[in-house]
This record gives C-alpha cells, sequence and structure tokens, in this order.
C-alpha cells in the first residue's frame, strides 16, 4: 500500500507539472460531463410537466367540446363530395347527452358537464372580470380540486339552482383581500350570489388551457349547473330575439334590467350548444379508448350524425408528448455524450505524447526497481486524476447550466442526483479507459532502450 501512495505522489507530480496541459485534456471532459447533466435536467423538467399537466386534467378523463361554426364550415368543405345533401339537425351538446353517458356506457365512473360566461364580477364596490362556470360535484372531483374554506354545494342548491357560488383563489384576493369571503355575496350581472366556498390555488399553463381545454380554476366563480340554467340562460331554448334574427347578442332579463354574457366558452357568439363542456372520467385506463369510441358514435347517433362535438383524450396527448419528448432527451443525452467520449480521445492522445516525452524517465524508473505494474499504475493515474477533476468541475458546470437555462428560456430544469453519479462515473470510466493504452505502452518500453533515447 505504502508503494501504491508512492507512485500516486509521482503521478500527481507529474499532472501538477504540467498543470497547463492537464487542463486542456481535461477541458473535453468538463464539457462533457456539464452537457449530459445540462441535457437531464431539460429532461427530467419535460417529464415532471407532463406529470403536472396529467395531475391538471384529471385521471382517465375524456374531455367533449363543442365545434365551432368555423370548424364545422371547414369539415364540410374537407368532406364535400359534389353531391348535394339534405342539412341534419343537431340540437348541439346538452345536459341530456351528459345525463346519456352517465346512464348508458358502464366503464364510466363520473360526468361533469359544465356552462361557462364571461361577465363582470362584483363585491363592495370592488369590480373584476372573470368567469362564471356552472357545475356539478364531480367537477371537482374529476380535477381533484380541494376546498381551502366552507362547503360544497348541497342536494337542495343543486337541485333548486340556488344563488351560491364557490370562488377561486385569485378572485378571493381580488374580490375579499381583507376578509374572509364565505358567507359574503358577489353580484354577477344582475344575480347575487352567496359564497359558500373557497378553492385552493391551481395553476395552470397557457398551452395546457389551449390544448387541452382546460380553464384557468383560479379565476372562476363556480355556482351549480342548474343555477345557470336557470338564472342566466340556457341556451336551448328558443327565445323571440333568435326568432328575428339576433343570436348574436345573448341577453337576460331580470325584471327591468337587462344583462349581457358572452354564450361560448371558446368565444363563438353563435354558440347553439346548451353546455360547453362535458369531462368524462373513465373507470381504467385501459377503458379509455373503447369508451371514447362508444362516446363519439353515441354523441353521433343523438346529434342525427352531425360532426358538431369533438373528442379530447387528455392522458393519451400528453403520453404521446412524454414518448416524442423522452426520443428528443434520448438524442441529446447521445449528443452530449459524444462530448465525453471526444474528452476521453484527447486523454489518450496526451498521455500518448506524454510517454513519448517521457521515455527515458520510465527507463530510469523500471532501472532503479520500478515493475511493469508500477509504470501502468502511474499512468493510469495520471489519466484518471485528470478525468476525475474535469468531471468535479464538469459537474458544478452543468448545475450553473441548468440553472442558467431555466432562467433565461424559462424551461423548467431538474438535477437528479442519479444524474451527478451517472457522469461522475462515467467520466472515471473515460480515464481508466483511455488511459490505459498509454499505460500499457509506457509499461512495455526497454529499460536499455529507454535509457539511450534522446
Amino acid at each position: 500500500m505504502e508503494r501504491r501512495f508512492y507512485i500516486l505522489s509521482i503521478a500527481l507530480e507529474a499532472v501538477f507539472a504540467n498543470r497547463f496541459r492537464s487542463i486542456l485534456t481535461a477541458l473535453g471532459i468538463i464539457f462533457g460531463v456539464a452537457a449530459v447533466i445540462a441535457m437531464l435536467a431539460i429532461g427530467n423538467g419535460a417529464r415532471q410537466e407532463i406529470l403536472d399537466q396529467m395531475k391538471l386534467v384529471g385521471v382517465n378523463n375524456i374531455i367533449i367540446l363543442p365545434k365551432t361554426e368555423s370548424q364545422m364550415e371547414e369539415a364540410a368543405k374537407e368532406g364535400a363530395t359534389g353531391k348535394q345533401t339534405t342539412e341534419k339537425y343537431s340540437p348541439g351538446l346538452s345536459l341530456a347527452d351528459a345525463e346519456g353517458i352517465a346512464s348508458i356506457i358502464p366503464s364510466v365512473e363520473r360526468v361533469s358537464p359544465e356552462v361557462i360566461y364571461e361577465s363582470v364580477l362584483i363585491s363592495k364596490g370592488v369590480s373584476t372580470y372573470g368567469k362564471i362556470s356552472g357545475v356539478t360535484p364531480d367537477f371537482f372531483d374529476v380535477f381533484s380540486l380541494t376546498l381551502e374554506s366552507g362547503e360544497m354545494f348541497n342536494e337542495e342548491q343543486l337541485r333548486e339552482g340556488k344563488a351560491v357560488c364557490i370562488l377561486g383563489a385569485t378572485l378571493k384576493t381580488r374580490l375579499f383581500p381583507q376578509t374572509d369571503p364565505v358567507g359574503q355575496y358577489l353580484k354577477s350581472g344582475n344575480i347575487w350570489l352567496k359564497v359558500v366556498g373557497v378553492l385552493q390555488s391551481r395553476a395552470v399553463s397557457d398551452d395546457l388551457s389551449s390544448n387541452m381545454g382546460i380553464s384557468d380554476y383560479n379565476n372562476q366563480v363556480y355556482a351549480p349547473i342548474q343555477t345557470l340554467l336557470m338564472r342566466y340562460r340556457d341556451r336551448s331554448v328558443v327565445t323571440t330575439a333568435m326568432i328575428r334574427g339576433n343570436s348574436n347578442n345573448t341577453t337576460v332579463v331580470s325584471g327591468d334590467a337587462v344583462m349581457s354574457f358572452s354564450t361560448s366558452a371558446n368565444g363563438n357568439e353563435d354558440a347553439f350548444n346548451q353546455i360547453d363542456k362535458i369531462v368524462v372520467k373513465v373507470k381504467e385506463t385501459e377503458l379509455i379508448v373503447p369508451t371514447t369510441d362508444i362516446i363519439r358514435r353515441m354523441l353521433a347517433r343523438r346529434h342525427a350524425g352531425v360532426d358538431d362535438f369533438e373528442i379530447k383524450v387528455p392522458e393519451l396527448l400528453l403520453k404521446q408528448e412524454q414518448r416524442t419528448k423522452d426520443i428528443f432527451n434520448i438524442v441529446l443525452g447521445a449528443i452530449a455524450s459524444i462530448s465525453l467520449i471526444v474528452g476521453g480521445i484527447g486523454i489518450m492522445n496526451i498521455m500518448l505524447a506524454s510517454v513519448m516525452e517521457r521515455t527515458k524517465e520510465i527507463g530510469i524508473r523500471m532501472a532503479t526497481g520500478a515493475t511493469r505494474k508500477d509504470v501502468v499504475f502511474q499512468f493510469l493515474s495520471e489519466a484518471t486524476m485528470i478525468s476525475l477533476t474535469g468531471g468535479v468541475i464538469g459537474i458544478f458546470l452543468g448545475l450553473a447550466l441548468a440553472k442558467i437555462i431555466m432562467q433565461l428560456t424559462g424551461i423548467l430544469t431538474i438535477v437528479s442526483g442519479i444524474s451527478i453519479v451517472i457522469s461522475f462515473g462515467v467520466s472515471a470510466s473515460v480515464g481508466i479507459l483511455f488511459g490505459y493504452m498509454p499505460a500499457k505502452k509506457a509499461a512495455s518500453q526497454d529499460p536499455v532502450t529507454s535509457l539511450r533515447y534522446e
């Protein structure tokens, strides 16, 4: 053991004696390790975002949305065959569709219909712009939303359409910054609603909101769905304004007052659908695809074959996105790993050159009693020291690089302990593998020939 420590000290002296060359040799390892850690951090961040999105959209959910008139026109143009066909009537997406799905399809666990209006919300002289959503208690279970305070709607409130509501976290801060909103009243349009509960905060990204039809839970007021259909507007009911051709203007009459609301959650003012969205929660993941097919055929039959709805399966879309990102991360990791290989080749080349330069030194050492194993151990130790030092520096550089990427680009990066262990282990392995050939060549030198070398 004492002999090994002595050889290590000689190797360490050699590294410090040529410190500039050693630093240049280690650069490949440094940048390789840093690149691997940074790329794995980006991959971990992307995976975490997908998992967070899956939590937001709920587990095993199917989202049914009505198509806008422009989408239906485009679909009609694409499917046109040149033959004249009879135009069919569809009642649009309705509460009856949701009830039918819940009662007929056995693989369905819960069904959450939703009606959304945009409105000005007022409380104690403070006003803000937000959305009021008509939902059932299943909505909060489907999306795993919990109450921060207060209570859920009761059966009487749901059945009779009572003027009660649950506040999102952002609206609570805006409308009731200093007081507990539970038991207080807020005005939406000309309807006063009693606050019975407040939701815990839940962040939703803009991409998820637009691509998956998921709303910002924090900036909404939730009322029983019957409350909106009875007290605000039921779009399935034909009004005088619609008969006169003023379907673009959505009005609600309450006494002598007239209130205006947006008629569609997706911005389609000519919407004729009674509800804006249906979210179906399936019992088992493997039942999602067959259930989606059954729902599509069922709604097509109920809508007289009119393609006025679209079905999205967020979990399948997100898993496909995750697979795409995983492939991309593997490619990035492979590219980053090439730097480690290049760094190893650099170590091998420099150590081979060092063997040539130190031929006489090798001869003297072997002539004074050093064995071939001692020479192999010395040069292998030098290569390993360079690679390990480069690995340590690369780890710190990789951590800094991951943080810089997150701050400059907004991309979530998560550095895991296993990525550090892997990169450090690879750097040590590179030093041993690529340092063995020069070490073996040094040990194979003939001592007599080495002593005569100039």
